[in-house]
C-alpha cells in the first residue's frame, strides 16, 4: 500500500526557516510527481508547489522566492524548503502524489503537518 509520511512542521517566528518533507513508500519505482498543499484555518485547502520528475518546479506566487521544493528519486522523498516566513503561511501543509500517467489528480496525500509563524 503506498503511503506518505511527513515530518517537518512547528512553531516558528516570522523570518524564519523550516524544512517539511514527505517520504513515500510503496511505490516501487513506479513514475510520479509530488505536490504540496496547505490549508489555512477557516480557508479551503490551496496548491503551493509541485514538482516533476524532470525536475520541473512551479509555485504559488506568494511563495516565489521563498519557498523551495526538491525531490529525491533515491530517497522517495520529497522537501520544502520555507525560508523567510509570514504569519500568513500559517496552515496545515500536506504533500500529495499522482502516479504516471500524470492528469492532476492525486493519487495518496500525507497526514499533514502544522506550520505555525507567530509575529
Amino acid at each position: 500500500q503506498v503511503q506518505l509520511v511527513q515530518s517537518g512542521g512547528g512553531l516558528v517566528l516570522a523570518g524564519e526557516s523550516l524544512r517539511l518533507s514527505c517520504a513515500a513508500s510503496g511505490i516501487s519505482g513506479r513514475d510520479h510527481r509530488i505536490g504540496w498543499f496547505r490549508q489555512a484555518s477557516g480557508k479551503e485547502r490551496e496548491w503551493v508547489a509541485g514538482i516533476t520528475s524532470a525536475d520541473t518546479k512551479t509555485y504559488l506566487d506568494s511563495v516565489k522566492g521563498r519557498f523551495t521544493i526538491s525531490l529525491d528519486g533515491a530517497k522517495s522523498t520529497s522537501y520544502l524548503q520555507m525560508n523567510r516566513l509570514k504569519p500568513e503561511d500559517t496552515a496545515v501543509y500536506y504533500c500529495a502524489l499522482e502516479f504516471a500517467p500524470f492528469d492532476f489528480e492525486y493519487d495518496v496525500w500525507g497526514q499533514g503537518t502544522q506550520v505555525t509563524v507567530s509575529s
